[in-house]
């Protein structure tokens, strides 16, 4: 499902606007990363928890050459899914 699709079903099942949902779903969207940016976690009851966890640096190869490359630490954002939908 695209964007697109979710804010017209959003639309279809509420009666609400899509001028108006796409308005909402972009303020949650800038909320959401704004959080995220923070530090934060947004856990979303039913759906699940958002954080950033660092990844430590670790050794990787480059796949043409074969030559041994260390790949940086970063941060990255990890989505862990509610009960309800792991049971799906």
């Amino acid at each position: 499902m695209t964007k697109k699709e979710l804010i017209a079903e959003l639309a279809k099942k509420t009666e609400l606007p899509q001028k108006k949902i796409d308005l909402v779903l972009e303020e949650l969207m800038s909320i959401i990363q704004e959080e995220l940016k923070k530090g934060e976690t947004i856990r979303l009851a039913g759906l699940g928890t958002f954080k950033v966890v660092e990844r430590k640096e670790r050794k990787g190869r480059n796949p043409q050459t074969g030559e041994e490359i260390v790949i940086p630490a970063k941060k990255v954002v990890k989505f862990l899914p509610a009960k309800v939908l792991k049971s799906l």
